[in-house]
């Protein structure tokens, strides 16, 4: 069997911010929400950001916040 080529990792690592064992991502810190999302303004995966699913909703949770209060753009018209 022929070795399987080398890939590299897309990953991205995310820092969450622990708070007594309880990881939070802050919504006013931007240019870290926008490494978490694609250039059309989604979230990455799971997968891709390498967090577990707590971790993901709190992502998903700042993202929307951060929508919300006017700090990221909705669509990628203006990212």
């Amino acid at each position: 069997m022929p070795p399987q080529p080398q890939t590299r990792s897309r990953r991205t690592k995310i820092v969450l911010r622990d708070h007594k064992d309880n990881p939070w991502v802050d919504y006013k810190n931007v240019d870290e929400l926008r490494r978490m999302m694609t250039p059309n303004g989604k979230i990455y995966s799971r997968k891709r950001l390498g967090t577990s699913a707590v971790e993901q909703r709190r992502v998903a949770q700042a993202v929307k916040r951060a929508r919300f209060m006017g700090l990221l753009p909705y669509t990628s018209g203006t990212l």
